[in-house]
């Protein structure tokens, strides 16, 4: 859920982004990483090229001829205005075709360096983002998925949405194909991510042992490292859930279903067969699982078959007796406080790294608006704040009244500001300060740094620091093991204060010294007290706050590690110098 609101509000005149892997589907394990998919707005992909063609969009039609099935070439078609695909196109007896090569190389950048099948990764192989193309109808090629099964999954309603939303081309052609660089690969990721949002919670935990299976068993193997991925297994789920009964997939069927899932594997890797969900012609094993590396991956599983369903324990993640003894001997609360801070862990990076600053948030706000459900409107109000948080779109004011157009961007700012104090305690309130401190009202500020003060309470959660018993005991109330995660954020968290690099937020006493804009929160309040009182020439302030902030430091109050300690010293010290 939390993907979807943040994919929607990422969405930009020219591009879609949708989550996908693991991620996308809401089974993020260990090891997963993000995969993004930037869907480009400006060409579309058809079949049928009697469709009537829209201005400023480039076509291109699919060419199947000499290609591997799932693999066609795309002909451009149709286009008007400037052509972006120019150095894209590889002309071959008079027609265009789209270069999967050239069009991932154009995208290259500082960030995203590598290219890595058809996405391009950061240098940490943390994030795979590939740009892709749409076709609004569905293919040919997998036309018969329609009709195929008889069973009551997936549902005609689920058929129909996933109908509805066609198929995407990713970048990546056959290996060793003699038109590898020309071929796009048929995706079918929003249908199989509309597929595992209908699994029941059985399908679920099948799904998610088999990927364990592989990443802590199979892949530990260094011969089998390399053979089998994630994807594969998807396929292999959904093929066993078309074919069981809904109603054979309950909680006490789970051991029965998890072998059955493994017994496909089985199957498949023997016959090197793996057919695609939507289009079983594309065999995914071909040219893949062959040869000495099918007979030691088959020899592997053979003897993961010997140990029946209990060879999923021979995974870490799976708790043997021992460790649940162990679990037994811990508070609940030490559990439940664990996991809470890795969800926030989680969250809070995967929002910082991917929300685009430069969205206009008037674009989104009807987004919002429309909606009945109170969880989803709340995400939506979660990711804004976030996105108000990274807005380097603070103009600078010298008067706060000097004239109509500054006093519209001022309350401009001032509401961007507001809206920035949903998703967490504190750091929008401070940003806040930080604003009228830059416009020179000093006693405002003060009364913000006052409450924001007050929100920093020791039953407040801080990522970097450790968490107390007496926090535990708070996070287990039924107050809050009630709440939603948005609002959970807004009450309990307290994240360090980050400023965009070059924002009219950050004082220009510590512009210098806080490059890094990463600041601990009751640090900068007392840091700020200090500079407000200075320039309303308090003395008694001034002193109160240098004692205060020093205090802080020494009791490492919500400051948490090593870099925080550094950054407060630093700013402790220019307090002292002024």
């Amino acid at each position: 859920m939390m993907s979807n609101v943040r994919d929607n509000l990422q969405c930009a005149d020219h591009w879609t982004i949708i989550t996908s892997g693991s991620h996308g589907e809401g089974l993020v394990m260990r090891g997963s990483d993000l995969d993004l998919m930037h869907v480009c707005k400006i060409a579309e992909v058809c079949e049928d090229t009697q469709i009537d063609f829209k201005p400023y969009i480039t076509y291109f039609t699919i060419e199947e001829e000499d290609t591997q099935t799932g693999f066609p070439q795309l002909c451009l078609r149709y286009h008007t205005g400037p052509f972006v695909f120019k150095n894209c196109v590889e002309e071959i007896k008079g027609r265009f075709y789209l270069s999967n090569v050239t069009f991932k190389q154009q995208f290259i950048n500082k960030i995203y360096p590598t290219i890595h099948g058809p996405c391009l990764s950061d240098k940490h192989g943390f994030f795979d983002f590939a740009c892709c193309l749409r076709c609004k109808s569905w293919v040919t090629q997998s036309k018969q998925w329609i009709i195929r099964s008889n069973n009551s999954w997936p549902g005609n309603d689920v058929k129909e949405s996933i109908i509805k939303h066609g198929v995407l081309f990713v970048p990546i052609g056959v290996k060793g194909s003699t038109k590898e660089e020309l071929e796009w690969r048929i995706s079918f990721s929003v249908g199989e991510k509309l597929l595992i949002y209908t699994f029941t919670h059985t399908q679920l935990q099948c799904y998610a042992l088999m990927k364990i299976l592989l990443k802590d068993v199979i892949a530990a193997d260094v011969n089998c490292r390399d053979l089998l991925c994630s994807y594969f297994l998807k396929t292999l789920v959904f093929w066993v859930s078309e074919e069981l009964p809904t109603s054979i997939w309950k909680p006490a069927n789970l051991i029965f279903c998890f072998l059955r899932c493994f017994h496909r594997l089985l199957y498949c890797v023997k016959f090197s067969v793996c057919p695609h969900y939507f289009i079983p012609e594309n065999n995914l094993f071909e040219n893949k699982i062959k040869g000495r590396a099918r007979d030691t991956l088959l020899n592997k599983l053979y003897i993961l078959n010997s140990y029946g369903w209990q060879c999923i324990i021979f995974s870490d993640q799976i708790p043997s007796y021992h460790r649940l003894s162990s679990y037994r001997n811990k508070e609940p609360s030490c559990l439940n406080v664990s996991i809470l801070k890795k969800l926030f862990t989680f969250i809070n990076y995967n929002a910082d790294c991917f929300l685009n600053p430069d969205i206009k948030l008037e674009n989104r706000v009807h987004m919002v608006l429309p909606i009945l459900s109170s969880k989803i409107k709340y995400l939506y109000l979660y990711y804004m704040s976030k996105f108000c948080s990274k807005s380097s779109h603070f103009p600078a004011y010298t008067n706060k009244f000097g004239n109509k157009s500054t006093y519209k961007q001022y309350n401009t700012c001032v509401s961007t500001l507001l809206q920035n104090t949903r998703h967490d305690a504190v750091s929008g309130w401070l940003m806040l300060a930080s604003f009228f401190y830059g416009t020179k009202q000093y006693n405002l500020a003060l009364d913000i740094l006052k409450y924001s003060l007050s929100k920093c309470s020791p039953e407040k959660l801080n990522l970097a620091a450790n968490c107390s018993s007496f926090k535990r005991e708070v996070l287990n109330l039924n107050l809050f093991r009630n709440m939603p995660y948005d609002q959970l954020s807004k009450f309990m968290m307290v994240n360090l204060l980050d400023i965009p690099i070059n924002s009219i937020l950050i004082p220009t006493e510590l512009m210098i010294e806080v490059e890094e804009n990463l600041i601990p929160p009751v640090v900068y309040v007392h840091a700020l007290r200090f500079l407000c009182h200075y320039h309303l020439m308090n003395t008694a302030g001034c002193c109160n706050s240098l004692r205060d902030l020093q205090l802080t430091i020494e009791k490492d109050y919500f400051i948490g590690h090593a870099y925080g300690k550094s950054v407060s010293y630093n700013i402790l010290g220019i307090n002292f110098q002024l």
